[in-house]
């Protein structure tokens, strides 16, 4: 979240060149989509950034709510875009291939979102413990509170490592109290307690309670009947990372063993779209192998043919 205004082109021409070294297809679909929107308002915004940051005075006061819709999603000026959107690449490119793309794009509305109250919260407490009104006025604006929160996220995920904040070696269990406090140092206009907000969001998430909420909640509307995939519902323990002992990505859904769902892979990673392709084939190997198409889950993987095979095609030329 930032608090300045400084025009520029900068921002976008560095943006432009980062994603290009990247390459858009090997971008998952939710963080370019997420990229892409945040890119989009900037350029053309939805309302003046007066009129999008989020306070305690706007939103609650004045009861002008959607500012907390709004607010994550835009920013300052481009270099503000870019150091964001950046972050969010690589973020985005880690917990979207190992969570899934249905449960990544869930994380994010709920982050965006409860970011923005937390960071109300607590500027309403500040109001109160100091007697400042000026807590309350402060205006935020920007995607950096949800980046923290998803570098909680990360950091939970890839616990033990060493990340370079600044070029210092901090541990990942540190790095982002550690970066929360060198940003506020080095870079003044940056609001403290909208990153902050994030940090408590992602530990509430990754600690907290609101993991097993927002499975709850994601449960209740899949039994309910309105999944847009009949077959399709959330895991309980999709977010866990792992399955079992076999040390894969688990992904943040299921699929029934029916095989219509076989052919849909959305949100799989290519080590679980490999494992349905290889299972699927060892189930329907003679079905496929008498009608001579494809096999039914949407690509084929070519291999040597079996000493079963062989005899087999020797019958076959005998018989004929």
């Amino acid at each position: 979240m930032h608090r300045r205004q400084r025009p520029s082109h900068l921002g976008l021409l560095l943006l432009g060149s980062q994603l290009f070294q990247v390459g858009l297809d090997n971008i998952p679909p939710v963080t370019l989509a997420i990229l892409g929107l945040n890119i989009y308002l900037f350029l053309f915004p939805a309302a003046p950034l007066l009129k999008t940051c989020v306070s305690v005075q706007e939103a609650y006061w004045f009861s002008d709510w959607r500012r907390l819709l709004l607010s994550p999603f835009h920013h300052v000026d481009d270099l503000h875009l870019y150091f964001n959107m950046v972050s969010l690449l690589w973020k985005g490119m880690k917990l979207e291939r190992r969570l899934g793309g249905a449960w990544f794009l869930y994380l994010l509305s709920v982050f965006s979102v409860l970011t923005g109250l937390v960071y109300l919260l607590l500027e309403a407490l500040l109001t109160e413990l100091t007697d400042d009104q000026s807590y309350s006025l402060a205006c935020a604006v920007g995607f950096s509170g949800v980046l923290f929160a998803l570098k909680v996220l990360n950091n939970h995920y890839h616990p033990g490592g060493v990340t370079y904040v600044m070029g210092l070696p901090v541990s990942n269990c540190y790095a982002s109290w550690v970066e929360l406090v060198l940003i506020h140092i080095t870079a003044p206009g940056t609001s403290f307690v909208g990153h902050l907000a994030g940090i408590l969001v992602g530990l509430l998430y990754t600690s907290g309670p609101l993991k097993t909420i927002m499975k709850r909640c994601a449960d209740f509307v899949t039994s309910n009947g309105y999944s847009s995939h009949p077959n399709m519902y959330y895991s309980s323990a999709g977010t866990s990372g792992y399955r079992g002992s076999s040390g894969g990505y688990s992904g943040n859904f299921r699929y029934a063993p029916d095989s219509n769902t076989a052919s849909y892979t959305a949100g799989l990673t290519e080590e679980q779209q490999l494992e349905a392709a290889i299972r699927n084939s060892l189930n329907d190997r003679g079905q496929n192998r008498d009608r001579g198409g494809p096999p039914f889950y949407g690509f084929s993987v070519s291999q040597e043919p079996s000493a079963e095979d062989i005899r087999w095609r020797r019958l076959r030329r005998f018989d004929s």
